[in-house]
């Protein structure tokens, strides 16, 4: 709802051509659309964006021994000293959300007056779901509970098995709830106000007109631009280390292989990186659209199949008790930097502040992909369905796999940790399968390949997508080469920080050098994620108090036809 029904129609909320006064239009018109004329629309974007990451590729391909140690080095001496602000800011971003969803301006809508949702709600929410699942779920779903319970977080409650297990599934809940949808939420409210209220082109420099002005159209909007660029491409190409990594996992344990080495991940990279090409080049009605769908069903099939075999009443009973966990130590976890652990700052740079900067660094792409999705909600919708949908889907996975898999420790057979307190981060999601439903071990772990198969292609052809309407100025139907483009030079950073993360040492974790890389991309953007929260509430406050203005106004001048009738 926007406002009263009896306010009249010139009094209510304006248009995207009646939002501010006359003056103020006349000082921030429409940004022009993007040139669709040329081979490359936003050169100033596409070249520095395109030439630093064939560089980083070609360094990093010629000298991975070299960029390891540069990225190892990077992590110990800047990635843990980071936790305080990525804790900081993303906190922030939750309240800055609540703030704006419970405040008049979540009345505005996201679109012109009288415009009506592009979909219906349950489409809508669809989508949110199908924006909320990837690659990340798979891997994690299993393993980190399980990582958090053979090694419990510094300083947090772990004297029994109860405490450890509790713990755990309190510490993914944060990693994977409200905390990272707030930031799409920043992202994706900025596009969405940008887009459809004031009529711009689907480019990030324009979410910060309403603060730098016309600034936005040089220099520092190209800046914007190339950062979310290439903190995108990082954050997608870290999704696809990730699913690479359990693929093989995977062959490994179902026997097809005897063990995944760093040049098959690299050789599966390519494979499925071509697939993915295929698919982004037939655009999202064709490719993307089909591939999502099926995900979706794959996906919803594996985790109710889980929830019957599984131990359904334990899952559904850990469900409802860790949502109140959740929300009693919501205050306690959001705050936690660790400042008296001495293991803290290692400990949260790979941890809550990799997920920080993974979530922001996806924030370009899910960003956008919810704002084109929400034309004609308001704010308050807006900001009430992508925090609370996603993250129910979210809480809902994770009970059912990680709780599941904490089950078997508990009161099963075990074996998903080992006697050394040690997790396979890969094969856990294998391992938890074959202990709970031994009959169908081997079609669900195929099925969990599938799915992962398709969740990277998904994210890659999707992010690709989004990525080049960035480097074409906001194009939302960029030509098929640069698509390709992009598709290849994620899966050639992908494949060269894997290779650097095994270079750096041998038996070293090869996915130290993607979660590294994830967190050093998304610092940059988060500052220009500060300045979209501080651009977004001086556009809406602007919108709002025009809209009261407008409409005391309207009260005055219905108050002198009163008197002057009564006079009469």
């Amino acid at each position: 709802m926007t406002t009263t029904p009896e306010v009249p129609r010139e009094t209510r909320q304006a248009s995207p051509t009646d939002t501010t006064t006359e003056a103020e239009m006349a000082e921030v018109p429409a940004a022009p659309p993007p040139r669709t004329d040329r081979l490359i629309p936003a050169p100033r974007v596409f070249f520095p964006a395109a030439g630093l990451l064939v560089v980083f590729v070609a360094v990093t391909a010629l000298a991975p021994e070299r960029v390891g140690e540069w990225i190892g080095a990077a992590n110990t001496t800047v990635v843990q000293d980071l936790a305080w602000w990525y804790i900081a800011i993303v906190a922030g971003f939750v309240f800055f959300s609540i703030w704006i969803a419970a405040s008049h301006m979540g009345n505005i809508v996201l679109g012109k007056d009288g415009d009506a949702p592009a979909f219906s709600l349950g489409s809508w929410f669809a989508m949110l779901f199908a924006a909320g699942m990837g690659i990340g779920l798979v891997f994690w779903g299993v393993a980190e509970p399980l990582n958090h319970f053979a090694a419990p977080p510094p300083g947090m409650a772990a004297d029994t098995a109860a405490e450890r297990a509790r713990t755990a599934m309190d510490v993914t809940f944060l990693h994977w709830g409200l905390h990272a949808w707030a930031i799409y939420v920043v992202v994706g409210l900025a596009v969405a106000y940008s887009v459809h209220r004031k009529g711009n082109p689907i480019s990030l420099r324009w979410v910060l007109r309403p603060l730098l002005g016309d600034r936005v159209k040089g220099f520092w909007g190209d800046v914007i631009d190339v950062i979310a660029v290439l903190g995108t491409l990082f954050g997608v190409a870290t999704s696809l280390g990730l699913g690479v990594t359990q693929i093989g996992a995977g062959l490994g344990f179902l026997g097809v292989i005897d063990q995944p080495s760093t040049l098959l991940l690299v050789f599966l990279i390519i494979a499925i990186t071509a697939i993915a090409v295929v698919s982004v080049a037939t655009g999202i009605d064709k490719g993307i659209k089909w591939l999502s769908n099926i995900n979706m069903v794959a996906a919803g099939a594996l985790v109710v199949v889980l929830l019957v075999v599984g131990p359904t009443v334990f899952i559904l009973s850990d469900l409802v008790t860790q949502v109140g966990s959740y929300i009693q130590g919501f205050f306690r976890l959001s705050f936690n930097g660790m400042p008296f652990e001495e293991d803290g700052k290692q400990w949260l740079g790979w941890w809550t502040t990799f997920y920080w900067g993974w979530w922001m660094s996806w924030a370009p792409f899910v960003g956008i992909f919810i704002a084109r999705i929400s034309k004609g909600r308001t704010v308050r919708e807006f900001i009430v369905g992508v925090l609370l949908v996603p993250t129910t889907v979210t809480f809902v996975w994770f009970s059912v796999m990680g709780g599941t898999a904490l089950y078997q420790e508990l009161f099963g057979g075990g074996g998903l940790v080992g006697e050394d307190g040690a997790v396979a981060t890969s094969t856990a999601l294998f391992q938890m399968i074959d202990s709970v439903a031994p009959s169908l071990s081997v079609v669900l772990s195929v099925v969990a390949i599938f799915l992962i198969v398709i969740f990277f292609v998904t994210s890659s052809d999707s992010g690709s997508f989004v990525v080049d309407m960035l480097a074409s100025g906001g194009n939302p139907n960029p030509p098929v080469w640069s698509r390709v483009l992009w598709a290849c030079l994620e899966g050639a950073v992908a494949a060269v920080l894997l290779l650097a993360g095994t270079a750096a040492g041998g038996d070293a974790n090869p996915l130290g050098a993607l979660q590294t890389m994830a967190i050093l991309l998304a610092l940059p953007f988060s500052i220009v994620m500060v300045l979209m929260c501080i651009a977004s509430a001086k556009a809406l406050l602007r919108e709002e108090r025009f809209r009261k203005r407008k409409e005391r106004q309207w009260l005055a001048e219905q108050v002198a036809v009163e008197l002057d009738t009564a006079r009469r």
